[in-house]
C-alpha cells in the first residue's frame, strides 16, 4: 500500500517530492547580479541601482524556472512570489537604514556638550561653536503646547464623531477634517500670521505684531489636531461592540463605559496617532519661521519673543555659508530624531502600562 506524504504547515500541496536546494537561491543571485552588471556596465546604461534592479528582475525569472524544472510550476510560483515578498521587504528597509546610518555618522561630530548647552547668539561665520540650545526649548515648549491643546480637542471630537454623532453634522465634521489633513503647513503658517499675530496679538502688545513660541504652537496645532481626530476615530471603531454591549448591560453609564472601557482598549492605537501628529509637528519648519521668528538667542518664554526650533535649526544652518555649519544641522538633526523616538518609546510604554490586560 503506497502512503501519501502531507505538505509541513505553510507549504502548498505539491505531487513533486524534490526540493532544490538553498545554495542554488544563493548562485542564482550570483549569477543574475553578475549579468545585470555585465550588461549595465558593459552597455554604459547605467550604475549600480539599475543594476540591483535588472538583478533583482533576472533573479526572479531564475528562481522561477529553476523551482519549475525541479519542484514543479505550482511551487514556483510559490516561491517567486515569496522571494519578490521578501525583496520587496528589502527593498523598504534600505532607504530606511541608509537615512539613520547617515544621521548617525554625521550627526556625532558635534554631538558634545557644547552643541547642547550653548546656542547660536553672537556666534559668527568663523565660529566652530555654537548649538542648539534655544533650538531644543523652542520645539520642546512649541510641541507641548500644541499637544496640551490638540489632543483634548482630538480625542474628545473622535469621542463624539463614533459614539453620539449622528446625521449631516458629523459627516460635515469628518468632511473638514479629511480636507484640513491634506492642509500644507506654509497655509497654516500664514492663517496664524494673518489672525493672530496681525490681528490678535496687537491688542496685548501695544498695537505691535508679536512674534512668539505660542504663535507657532497654534500653527502646530491646525496640522496635528485632523492627524489626532482621524487615528482616534479609526481605533475607537475597532472596538469590538460586545464590550460596551456587556458594560451597558450592567448598567454602566455610557459616559463611564466609554471612559473606563472603550478608550483604554484603543489606547495603544490613540497614542500611536498621537506621536505621528507630535513628529510631523516637531519637523515642521514653515509656520515657525513665519509666527515665531527664528531666533538665535535662548528664549524660555514662548508668550513673548521670538524663538526658534530645531527644524528651523536644521534650516539654518543647512543654508549657512559656514564651514562649520553642515556639521551643527547634521547632529540638530539627529537630535531631533532622537528627541521623537524617546517621547514615543515613552508613550508607548505608558500606553502599555494603562490597557485593560487581555
Amino acid at each position: 500500500m503506497s502512503t501519501t506524504t502531507l505538505p509541513a504547515p505553510g507549504q502548498s500541496p505539491t505531487l513533486h517530492t524534490k526540493r532544490l536546494p538553498a545554495v542554488a537561491f544563493l548562485g542564482i543571485a550570483v549569477v543574475a547580479l553578475g549579468v545585470s552588471a555585465a550588461i549595465c556596465y558593459g552597455a554604459g546604461i547605467g550604475g549600480w541601482v539599475l543594476t540591483l534592479v535588472l538583478g533583482l528582475i533576472l533573479y526572479m525569472v531564475g528562481v522561477y524556472f529553476a523551482v519549475r524544472a525541479v519542484e514543479g510550476a505550482r511551487s514556483a510560483r510559490n516561491r517567486t512570489w515569496s522571494a519578490l515578498i521578501h525583496s520587496a521587504f528589502v527593498l523598504a528597509v534600505l532607504p530606511l537604514a541608509s537615512v539613520t546610518w547617515t544621521l548617525i555618522s554625521k550627526g556625532m561630530e558635534r554631538f558634545d556638550g557644547d552643541f547642547f548647552n550653548a546656542s547660536m547668539n553672537n556666534i559668527g561665520a568663523r565660529d566652530p561653536n555654537g548649538g542648539a540650545y534655544h533650538a531644543i526649548i523652542g520645539t520642546l515648549e512649541q510641541v507641548g503646547i500644541a499637544a496640551a491643546i490638540t489632543i483634548p480637542l482630538g480625542v474628545l471630537g473622535a469621542i463624539y464623531i463614533v459614539e453620539y454623532g449622528r446625521g449631516r453634522f458629523t459627516f460635515l465634521i469628518r468632511f473638514f477634517v479629511d480636507v484640513m489633513t491634506g492642509i500644507p503647513s506654509i497655509v497654516a503658517g500664514l492663517f496664524v500670521l494673518a489672525f493672530w499675530v496681525l490681528i490678535v496679538s496687537p491688542w496685548f502688545n501695544d498695537g505691535a505684531p508679536a512674534f512668539s513660541g505660542f504663535a507657532a504652537a497654534l500653527a502646530l496645532s491646525v496640522l496635528m489636531l485632523p492627524t489626532i481626530v482621524r487615528s482616534t476615530e479609526e481605533m475607537l471603531r475597532l472596538v469590538p461592540a460586545p464590550l460596551r454591549e456587556g458594560s451597558y448591560a450592567l448598567g454602566v453609564p455610557k459616559w463611564k463605559t466609554i471612559l473606563k472601557i472603550v478608550i483604554p482598549t484603543a489606547l495603544p492605537g490613540i497614542v500611536t496617532g498621537i506621536m505621528l501628529s507630535i513628529a510631523r509637528a516637531a519637523g515642521e519648519t514653515a509656520p515657525v519661521l513665519l509666527v515665531a521668528g527664528g531666533s538665535a538667542a535662548i528664549n524660555f518664554n514662548p508668550f513673548t519673543g521670538q524663538q526658534g526650533s530645531l527644524s528651523l535649526f536644521v534650516f539654518q544652518q543647512a543654508g549657512d555659508a559656514s564651514r562649520f555649519a553642515p556639521a551643527r544641522a547634521w547632529t540638530g538633526a539627529l537630535t531631533l530624531v532622537a528627541l521623537v523616538l524617546i517621547l514615543t518609546i515613552a508613550a508607548k510604554l505608558l500606553a502599555r502600562r494603562n490597557r485593560i490586560p487581555r
